[in-house]
């Protein structure tokens, strides 16, 4: 689901036949837009390294950090969709020079001179708000303001920038698309305190699982938390009881992964189901006999079903099997 439909809203190529050429190649290789936006989502994480820094914010990013977002975001696209390089700007694409311009605010992008005249792909991503656009400017000099201070020579820094007047000359591919939660940042600041607060990174893996119930986790939060090469052994069963789901099942509560028999487990409880690098918490306690309304899941034999965190959990969770 989007929060604009780009198809219907911004269709029109401002009669350029190049443009058209780009906007339909991306359109070919990612209708939907999912790998763009996981390629937005992969790059955030990438600057800001939670597993050596422990960041989760954007804010906290060095300016250096927030500077080079715009060259992952080239690279990482150029790999992702096999884009060649261009002899004069970053990608040829159906035969034409195309510049890739990221900005951390909408319309703020910075054109260089050798960009103008030529086609740029524009790319806008927020974090705090979950959403990113992309789209196609041809740089039309007449229409674009000089940026920068004027220094004691008369000479600016020799970019460019969209005047709010010519927001318009944006072919949009995808407009306002929702980013993958960033779910320690979007995490009420009771609960992110509470697992933040904790001394060791199991400590805290384990605490994000009892404190966070129901909800897709992505790996990349227990990479933050766990702060260690090896994260995913702070979920795993095998490895010692302090490990998150055999210390979490005293406490009736069952940790899903990707494997098939986990996402069966999830879809039985009526959940989110945990796709690729995710994972889903749940409260369980044993099906009631007679008379039971919830969604249940077989497992080890019994019926399962999810409770919410306030009700007692009389047994403790089963262990779940392991693909």
């Amino acid at each position: 689901m989007t929060l604009f439909d780009s198809q219907d809203l911004f269709q029109t190529d401002h009669g350029d036949p190049q443009v058209q050429l780009v906007r339909q190649y991306f359109m070919t290789k990612d209708p939907d837009g999912s790998r763009f936006a996981q390629i937005l989502r992969r790059t955030i994480d990438q600057l800001l390294d939670g597993e050596n820094t422990g960041r989760y914010d954007w804010n906290d990013l060095h300016k250096t950090e927030k500077t080079h977002a715009g060259t992952l975001v080239e690279i990482n696209l150029l790999r992702e969709f096999g884009l060649a390089s261009g002899d004069d700007l970053d990608y040829l694409i159906e035969g034409i020079e195309v510049d890739c311009k990221f900005s951390q605010t909408e319309y703020g992008w910075m054109i260089p001179p050798e960009a103008l005249g030529e086609i740029c792909l524009v790319v806008w991503a927020d974090d705090h708000k979950k959403i990113w656009s992309a789209g196609l400017l041809r740089a039309d000099k007449q229409k674009l303001t000089m940026s920068g201070k004027v220094t004691k020579r008369g000479n600016r820094d020799g970019k460019f920038r969209l005047t709010r007047q010519h927001h318009t000359m944006v072919t949009w591919i995808w407009y306002r698309q929702p980013l993958k939660e960033n779910l320690l940042l979007h995490l009420d600041s009771e609960r992110r305190t509470e697992i933040l607060s904790k001394p060791s990174g199991q400590q805290r893996v384990n605490e994000l699982f009892r404190k966070v119930l129901q909800k897709r986790i992505d790996r990349n939060v227990i990479r933050t938390l766990a702060q260690q090469s090896d994260y995913m052994a702070r979920v795993r069963d095998d490895g010692g009881r302090s490990r998150a789901r055999p210390a979490l099942r005293p406490e009736g509560i069952i940790i899903t992964g990707e494997a098939a028999s986990h996402r069966a487990v999830a879809q039985a409880l009526g959940g989110p189901v945990p796709q690729r690098g995710e994972f889903v918490s749940f409260r369980v306690a044993p099906a009631l006999p007679e008379g039971e309304t919830r969604p249940a899941a077989e497992i080890g034999g019994s019926l399962w079903v999810a409770v919410e965190c306030t009700e007692p959990t009389p047994a403790a969770a089963p262990v779940l099997p392991p693909r």
